[in-house]
């Protein structure tokens, strides 16, 4: 049969041993690392905001690939974050445990090892590490926090500023680099670094009315009073009735005292942004809010009303960051597609931690809890992952290098602390199912005067230790998913807790933590 129809099997061999190489070959990779972007705010995860305020580009990635529901970080604060994705390794192996320490540059990291495997490196926006980017091939960052509107730049050959607004912004210094600026005879990795949506939230000009008619929907425990729970959720400063809303600023007077060392720093982010508005620009901010701010300070609010009222124009100003950051998220698929780069891209959206939005009242992170410790994950590469998966796995930032390494064919060190993800994601058996997930926050007094903790998370409960105040919380997710109750003194829970203490000390020799301080 072979002689009288040769071409038959010459085609098919010719078509496999082409799916074989596609399937083979290492795949290029774009980290988009978003910065205090709450999975409560993606609308593929299905939480209170995903009817007014959908994200249908980021939804694309989540329903064409995976969208992970329990993945975590494992110090919820920006720079040490960062650094556990660029490591693989928890803070106390990176050395970065708070925002004061600047990254070694010289310690291996992912994109050093991606360079060694033949890649182009790349990485654009937000670098938030202190030091300057190493292991890059081209580096084009913000100077610390960055700009909301025309923010200044720092690359190889120094300091210079941009005009637009930022997210749009690094979205087209990604697109420039990947049409212009890279080999294309190499396959790459860049990372989008976007400066939203973290405070103070600053959405783009055309979006200043967006949800400016819309109700908030409000978190049941928007007014939790922390009954029940530790000192160290009863002392923290980040409630939302204790910020001031970048244009409250402008009615506020500095003070001396010790608690108003964060509305200071605010405010000078938001007088910083707005001092960099054009005459236009500030003549439609003012457009926007100049009648609310009046109306507000003629209402006198306190109480619970002027929680709500502080939610209400928070979240709409969170929002609009977002919906910019999904538009900018669209412009990139859009351009992978239009030049055949999709199927063979892993594409990878993520946040360097979550974000309270008003859950408990508060409006920041660094806490074990669930809306902090948790973070958005979603990945995408339509030639190795399949579409519509949904993962209940207990996945970790820890775990980001070693997943793209494995997915750019490339050997994982053993001194790495994660695991890679590539076999889940691509629907096969996982053998490194994890029981429990490590936490170690060590920012205090600085950062909202949260107290140090550890703790451990399993797929039902939680456990927390604030070793300084030797104060304990337990929490039974199954019945209890908003953390309300903290049932460490309850005997019905005493197995679970000596088997999570249990866990706690087993991690701690797994990972090599040093002894609290």
């Amino acid at each position: 049969m072979f002689q009288k129809n040769p071409k038959f099997y010459v085609l098919s061999f010719l078509i496999f041993v082409f799916g074989m190489t596609k399937t083979w070959a290492q795949k290029n990779v774009i980290l988009i690392l978003s910065d205090d972007h709450a999975y409560q705010a993606i609308s593929a995860y299905k939480d209170r905001f995903a009817n007014i305020a959908p994200t249908p580009n980021i939804d694309r990635l989540a329903n064409g690939g995976i969208r992970f529901d329990r993945s975590y970080v494992g110090n919820s604060i920006c720079a040490p974050s960062r650094a556990t994705i660029l490591t693989g390794k928890h803070s106390h192996k990176n050395g970065v445990i708070d925002l004061a320490t600047k990254f070694n540059g010289h310690q291996q990291t992912l994109p050093k090892l991606l360079q060694k495997a033949g890649y182009e490196t790349a990485i654009v926006g937000k670098w938030h590490l202190k030091t300057e980017p190493v292991g890059f091939s081209y580096w084009d960052v913000l100077i610390g926090q960055g700009d909301y509107y025309h923010s200044d730049f720092k690359n190889s050959k120094g300091v210079y500023k941009t005009d637009g607004y930022v997210t749009d912004v690094i979205t087209n210094k990604a697109i420039q680099w990947l049409e212009k600026g890279r080999n294309t005879q190499k396959p790459f990795m860049m990372i989008v670094g976007n400066k939203a949506p973290h405070a103070n939230w600053l959405p783009p000009v055309k979006y200043l009315n967006t949800f400016k008619d819309v109700k908030i929907p409000e978190p049941s425990n928007l007014l939790d009073t922390y009954k029940n729970r530790s000192a160290a959720a009863k002392e923290t400063d980040m409630t939302l009735a204790e910020m001031p809303l970048g244009w409250y600023c402008q009615l506020w007077t500095p003070k001396k005292e010790k608690e108003d060392r964060y509305l200071d720093e605010y405010c000078s982010l938001w007088k910083r942004a707005y001092g960099r508005l054009s005459p236009e620009e500030k003549a439609m901010m003012d457009a926007t809010f100049n009648a609310e701010n009046e109306a507000f300070k003629k209402a006198n609010l306190a109480g619970a009303d002027l929680m709500r009222w502080k939610y209400q124009r928070t979240m709409k100003n969170y929002l609009a960051c977002v919906k910019s950051v999904d538009d900018n998220v669209g412009r990139l698929l859009d351009y992978l597609k239009a030049n055949n780069l999709e199927d063979d891209t892993l594409i990878i959206y993520a946040s360097d931690q979550g974000l309270f939005l008003g859950e408990h009242g508060w409006y920041d992170k660094r806490f074990m809890y669930e809306e902090a410790f948790r973070t958005p994950f979603i990945a995408y590469c339509p030639s190795e992952i399949p579409a519509n998966q949904v993962s209940q796995n207990l996945v970790q930032n820890i775990d980001y290098t070693p997943t793209i390494l494995d997915f750019a064919k490339t050997e994982i060190p053993k001194d790495i602390q994660g695991v890679s993800l590539k076999p889940l994601m691509q629907g096969k058996r996982f053998k490194q199912d994890r029981e429990n997930l490590y936490y170690h926050y060590y920012e205090y007094p600085r950062g909202h005067s949260i107290q140090k903790h550890e703790g451990v998370v399993s797929k039902d409960f939680k456990l927390i230790h604030f070793y300084k105040i030797d104060q304990w919380e337990f929490f039974d997710l199954r019945k209890d998913p908003n953390e309300m109750k903290n049932e460490y003194h309850n005997k019905a829970y005493q197995k679970e807790i000596k088997k999570l203490k249990k866990a706690i000390i087993k991690l701690r020799a797994t990972y090599d933590v040093p002894q609290n301080k």
